[in-house]
């Protein structure tokens, strides 16, 4: 049951977290069950938020997250400056590899329950299928984004990121501390981060780190690519000055 103290405000995100990839679109009634809110506060509080424009009413008595929601997150420095910024450098890499593009930054209220989250994605129609999307989250330690951004962190921050268990996504997912601090190493060396169908089965990423901008979380840009296709030797070196590209009008933007 919900905390009868909750604030109003606290509420509202209980309702709004609901809504996910696999559920983005929720009934009344789900809603009760997923905020264990009482029906008579839940009907008041989706009244309000609907008049804000928060969440919209959709087929089947349903609600979806709202215009107002998606048009104040535009406003985020995610979008108005790292992506906006990052776009031209994206499309580059796009139109010299002909393969999915991402941005992501390190979304990390505790080191254990950190992922990466994609503020940028470009894809084109020879471009191999991917699970992101942008406003969608992955963990680190299977993308190639999220590699690199661990790649940044510290010793302390990875001593507490490790502190959690690292989850399977497929069979080459790699899960344990040592393999995975080797696999960082690696990366710190070379530039730039890889996987080998650790998150989707013949996918292979290359990404790499943008270098710390003051403002904004820790970012990094990569591409995404059939195995058949993944020729590193030639795909790292973009991606490494891509990420110098994009941290350099970050910096220029920012003076």
């Amino acid at each position: 049951m919900a905390d009868e103290g909750e604030g109003m405000l606290a509420r509202a995100m209980r309702v709004l977290q609901c809504f996910t990839d696999d559920e983005p679109a929720l009934s009344a009634a789900r809603l009760g069950e997923l905020t264990g809110l009482p029906s008579s506060s839940l009907h008041r509080l989706l009244a309000s938020l609907t008049e804000f424009g928060l969440l919209t009413r959709a087929a089947g008595h349903r609600y979806t997250i709202g215009v107002r929601l998606w048009e104040l997150g535009e406003l985020s420095p995610l979008s108005l400056h790292l992506r906006e910024t990052a776009l031209p450098h994206m499309l580059r890499l796009y139109e010299a590899t002909g393969e999915n593009v991402h941005l992501a930054v390190l979304d990390a209220p505790t080191p254990d329950t950190a992922s990466a989250l994609y503020v940028g994605r470009l894809t084109g129609t020879g471009s191999i299928p991917t699970l992101s999307r942008m406003g969608g989250r992955h963990p680190l330690h299977t993308t190639g984004v999220g590699k690199a951004l661990l790649a940044t962190r510290d010793a302390l921050w990875l001593e507490r990121y490790f502190a959690a268990p690292l989850e399977r996504e497929t069979t080459h997912s790699i899960t344990s501390e040592r393999e995975l601090r080797l696999d960082l190493e690696r990366t710190r060396a070379r530039g730039y981060a890889t996987t080998h169908e650790e998150m989707t089965l013949g996918n292979v990423s290359v990404a790499a780190a943008l270098g710390p901008v003051d403002g904004l979380p820790p970012a990094a840009v990569g591409v995404v690519v059939h195995l058949e296709r993944a020729d590193e030797r030639r795909l790292g070196p973009l991606v490494v000055q891509a990420a110098r590209d994009i941290r350099a009008a970050l910096l220029a933007d920012s003076r």
